[in-house]
């Protein structure tokens, strides 16, 4: 479905990695997003794979006024000795919508977040100045980071990190139960 145009200022993109060692922070980075109101937007969210790749990313750069960057996991593969800089390109498509885009677009609002608050500066500098925030791999302090910067940006006061993270536990102790329940699992 393609979201209409006063959606613009409720959609978050999260650019982040899909593997299974990342998947309880993506599920914290919905849960928070959702849980402040807003609607996430990822690449996994249409699975037509008729369509390329980037023109996707691209299409959701452009719909969503808020985005999320993750590129805490741009390391080495041991496979192929090769980095991943898929996160870290998909930010740069994003600063570049918000400072050559239409006025829409020029009021993006950007959170960038790593593992640790300075280790982006020795595989991206050129970002050296935006305010990183460090996450240290832990969902919750994932939760309130999403939430003071959803607040920051929101006219009506979300609530608390902690209050969210401590919902999101609860969600999670609730999921497994459910899937099973509904035979999704």
């Amino acid at each position: 479905m393609k979201p209409a145009e006063e959606d613009y200022e409720r959609l978050v993109f999260i650019n982040c990695p899909f593997d299974e060692e990342y998947l309880p922070l993506f599920r914290a980075s919905t849960f928070a997003v959702m849980a402040c109101g807003y609607v996430v937007r990822s690449a996994l969210q249409d699975m037509n794979a008729g369509e390329v790749r980037m023109n996707k990313i691209l299409r959701l750069i452009k719909t969503c006024r808020f985005g999320i960057h993750d590129v805490s996991r741009t390391a080495l593969d041991p496979e192929n000795q090769l980095p991943r800089f898929s996160m870290p390109l998909e930010l740069g498509l994003f600063l570049g919508a918000a400072h050559f885009g239409n006025p829409a677009q020029r009021r993006k609002q950007t959170l960038v977040l790593d593992v640790d608050r300075h280790r982006y500066q020795k595989f991206i500098s050129d970002i050296a100045g935006q305010d990183i925030k460090a996450h240290g791999n832990d969902p919750d302090r994932v939760i309130g980071i999403i939430r003071d910067w959803l607040n920051a940006a929101s006219s009506v006061p979300l609530p608390g990190g902690k209050l969210l993270a401590r919902r999101y536990r609860s969600f999670l102790a609730e999921v497994p139960p459910k899937l099973v329940e509904f035979k999704l699992h």
